[in-house]
């Protein structure tokens, strides 16, 4: 049920950050190896962080943590480990971002059209009738995704130039990374979820189609869904979501997520029980921190921009 404001976003999310089947044993441990091969893209990149030779990889390390350590005290804290992965999850959703741009402008002239869009992502043109709906429900259901492309395309556009150039696209690619879209993906919320056209969510809403039989208790997923409904998104308690409450459901939650992982660092790796992390405990147990969301699984040995002497 929950949603986010751009299939790639919330993809790049889950593959950063989602349990996968496979990825522990019977007992829920996890696999460090199955991590480096499923979160680092692969075998090839595997073999890769493998090939770096030990001295180059804690030297690489060692310049990632001094980086981490904002103040210079020597010391990782929550605060700082949560910063530094946000950091990286918005880095790396703009280089791909920056990539896809490449690949989406044909004809390289530094704008991505709608017509360019369309057919890297199809193979041709899809232009659909506004105001027809059509008799198939999965090509009505196509039809609507289409036409939301179509609308938070011209919206990321702001300038009177047609297609989008790169700062645009980006806009296009993760809304949620720039302001001007903020009100837009408000907007497209309420559209999609707030069936009486009251400006708010109710849980009923939240909940979609679903529709609880009196015979039966509710299952799982929706007694999550609740949950996350009351504590995490309806902040005044008042049994509906307004338009910034909404903004949290539907924006991926890149600080929670930092958060979560940072103080699981701290306490797997935390030797003295300080609640904060030396360069000493963290090359103790460093093949847990290279495998972690704070080097992107290792992938930020290979990446000058984070371990190089200027960020």
């Amino acid at each position: 049920m929950r949603l986010g404001p751009r299939p790639a976003a919330l993809g790049l999310l889950l593959l950063l950050c989602a349990p996968a089947a496979g990825a522990g044993d019977a007992q829920g441990e996890h696999r460090t190896d199955y991590d480096r091969e499923a979160l680092l893209g692969g075998q090839e990149e595997v073999d890769e962080y493998v090939k770096l030779a030990p001295e180059e990889q804690q030297k690489r390390l060692k310049s990632i943590i001094k980086k981490i350590d904002l103040d210079s005290d020597g010391f990782l804290t929550e605060s700082e480990l949560s910063s530094w992965i946000q950091m990286s999850f918005k880095h790396y959703a703009m280089q791909e971002a920056k990539q896809q741009f490449v690949e989406y402008d044909k004809n390289s002239d530094g704008r991505v059209s709608w017509d360019e869009y369309n057919i890297q992502m199809y193979d041709r043109v899809i232009d659909f009738d506004e105001n027809t709906a059509l008799d198939d429900a999965e090509e009505e259901s196509f039809r609507q995704l289409h036409l939301k492309d179509k609308k938070r395309f011209e919206k990321a556009n702001q300038d009177s130039d047609p297609g989008l150039n790169l700062e645009e696209f980006i806009a296009f690619e993760h809304p949620e990374e720039v302001d001007y879209m903020t009100e837009f993906v408000i907007e497209e919320a309420l559209e999609e979820h707030d069936k009486n056209g009251d400006g708010f969510v109710s849980l009923e809403e939240f909940l979609g189609d679903y529709r609880r039989d009196p015979a039966n208790e509710d299952p799982e997923w929706i007694l999550v869904e609740k949950d996350r409904f009351l504590n995490d998104y309806d902040r005044d308690a008042d049994g509906r979501l307004d338009p910034q409450e909404l903004l949290s459901w539907v924006v991926p939650n890149n600080q929670g997520i930092a958060q979560e992982e940072a103080l699981h660092l701290i306490d797997e790796m935390d030797l003295n029980n300080d609640r904060k992390l030396s360069e000493a405990e963290i090359l103790e147990n460093q093949d847990l921190f290279l495998t972690s969301e704070a080097t992107d699984y290792g992938r930020q040995l290979h990446d000058e921009y984070f371990y190089h002497d200027e960020l």
